[in-house]
């Protein structure tokens, strides 16, 4: 356990230690000013992965990360839901088993009271249709920025606001999603090691 906690601690510091100028220059220099580059870090890219300054590449993995956070907002608010004891009305399958009757989190999905194979099934088979059908950003639709996935149908407002705005909600949702990831990252880690967590209840 001690030789876990401080392998963490090395990687943490090392995500903090100056990289090498020479090597990173062309990716600040391309994307210091984009969006998601704020304090306190700053352009933020420990890894290296956008040091060439591949434009295509960087919007590639700000795509997976928009998505990323959409999906971890929906599953945090989710857990929070579902622990408070909100479930949806009826029966989850023919035999009568309620939705409220199977436990929450992974246990759900991988304990001995989990969800049958066949309904998890449905719900794999759902979110597949939803990434291959519906989320995603299709060209020649007026998209205005990677993650835009109105496609010309959906607007909810969006081109009521002036520019300032936009990018400043944009800049939220970003943030969120991190924030979520994160969450969801501990909601898992605390489910296994067991005890409570504030707001979220029991684990």
């Amino acid at each position: 356990m001690k030789s876990a906690v401080f392998a963490t601690l090395i990687a943490s510091a090392a995500a903090f230690a100056p990289a090498n100028k020479a090597a990173t220059s062309t990716a600040i220099k391309a994307f210091e000013d984009a969006l998601g580059s704020q304090p306190p870090l700053g352009f933020f890219d420990p890894l290296g992965l956008v040091e060439d300054g591949d434009q295509e590449k960087f919007d590639r993995l700000r795509y997976v990360e928009i998505k990323h956070g959409r999906i971890c907002m929906l599953a945090f608010l989710g857990q929070i839901t579902t622990r408070y004891g909100v479930h949806l009305p009826g029966d989850i399958d023919m035999s009568g088993d309620s939705f409220d009757s199977f436990p929450n989190g992974w246990a759900a999905i991988a304990g001995p009271d989990a969800i049958p194979s066949a309904g998890l099934a449905q719900i794999v088979a759902f979110v597949a249709a939803l990434e291959l059908g519906v989320m995603k950003d299709i060209e020649g639709t007026g998209n205005e920025f990677v993650g835009d996935f109105r496609n010309g149908s959906l607007d909810f407002g969006w081109d009521t606001f002036d520019e300032e705005t936009q990018l400043s909600k944009r800049a939220i949702e970003l943030n969120n999603g991190r924030a979520a990831m994160m969450g969801v990252l501990g909601l898992m880690v605390h489910e296994q090691l067991g005890g409570s967590v504030p707001i979220v209840g029991e684990l």
